[in-house]
């Protein structure tokens, strides 16, 4: 690929959904965060160390290195800095707009504060908004592995404070508890006026993106990668328009597909779902989603006007108001046209 290319896709406009703050923890911040804590994780101070613990036999020790990251936050502060750095590191690739997630029951049943550690976030947010000019909101994943009572109390900590948390997810170790355990939580979150997304399809089968878009009324479905296996689950998605949150590199990297070039992105994409493309954990899977972009450009064949419909595909999935999403729009299409008479 031309180096032309290349600068082209780094100064594409884009939109972030499915990525997790843990996981975006820059390696030194990393280090940081051990160095301050009295974890078991010292060996962590080393950035070899590091690099060694992202290194994953399959889906299920991937979870637990996430883990011991996730372990290395002790003080609900910390989370101002790592999301800072985090949006600092979208902006850098002309990231507008990103939903993070938040793993809130991860860190409060370590006695961290929910409502410490939702307000260090914002300030986070808020600091990037004005140094960088790029928004976030949050999605607060109610984690699987905890049961559906674990998800309900989390909705009562988002009802008494939930400043720009706009969704609920289900992330954790998917073949746990089926999405339908949490139909109850989800009914409940989406009459506090939440949007409504689930990982499924990524560890388990089609089944698991079955339950998730019956039993829990999904918008969105992280991953979906196994949804290939059923062609009539495939053109559900497409007519309820139920966007697809594809994170390719991190289906690699935990081997939940063999190779980039069996990724069902490209096929999804021509079959006209909403299909979007993230970074997942980052730094954990050693990405961004500038290189998302160029693995696809690189290997699926995604032409620069494809990907730029990806990151429309952005616009319209996410759980911004129409306003805003037309205000989005038409900036992209104007830097889009820009950048076309540019590298013309």
């Amino acid at each position: 690929m031309n180096e032309r290319a290349r600068e082209l896709i780094g100064k594409l406009p884009k939109v972030e959904h499915h990525i997790h703050i843990v996981g975006s923890i820059r390696p030194e911040t990393l280090s940081w965060l051990v160095s301050e804590s009295d974890t078991d994780s010292a060996h962590l101070k080393d950035p070899e160390n590091v690099k060694a613990l992202f290194q994953y036999r399959d889906f299920s020790h991937f979870i637990e290195c996430y883990a011991i990251v996730m372990r290395s936050i002790r003080r609900a502060t910390q989370f101002e800095r790592i999301v800072y750095e985090m949006l600092e590191d979208e902006a850098k690739q002309n990231v507008k707009h990103v939903e993070a997630s938040f793993s809130a029951p991860d860190h409060t049943r370590l006695g961290l504060d929910y409502f410490e550690a939702l307000k260090a976030i914002n300030r986070g947010i808020e600091r990037a908004r004005l140094d960088f000019g790029v928004n976030c909101n949050i999605k607060i994943d109610l984690v699987r592995d905890y049961g559906p009572q674990s998800g309900m109390n989390q909705l009562d900590l988002i009802s008494s404070y939930g400043e720009r948390v706009v969704a609920v997810d289900i992330g954790g170790r998917e073949f746990v508890a089926p999405a339908r355990d949490f139909a109850s939580a989800y009914a409940r979150a989406k009459k506090m006026g939440l949007h409504l997304t689930a990982h499924a399809g990524e560890a388990c089968g089609p089944e698991s993106v079955w339950d998730a878009v019956n039993h829990l009324k999904v918008e969105r479905i992280g991953h979906g990668v196994t949804a290939r296996d059923d062609p009539a689950l495939v053109e559900y998605l497409r007519k309820k328009s139920v966007s697809i949150e594809m994170c390719p590199t991190s289906n690699l990297r935990t081997k939940v597909v063999d190779d980039i070039k069996n990724h069902p992105v490209r096929p999804f994409f021509d079959r006209g779902l909403n299909v979007t493309v993230n970074s997942d954990d980052p730094t954990m899977f050693g990405t961004d989603v500038n290189n998302e972009y160029l693995t696809l450009h690189q290997n699926l064949s995604f032409t620069i006007d494809e990907l730029f419909s990806l990151s429309l595909n952005g616009i319209e999935s996410s759980f911004l108001d129409q306003d805003e999403k037309d205000r989005l729009k038409r900036a992209f299409y104007k830097e889009f046209e820009r950048l076309s008479n540019q590298f013309a």
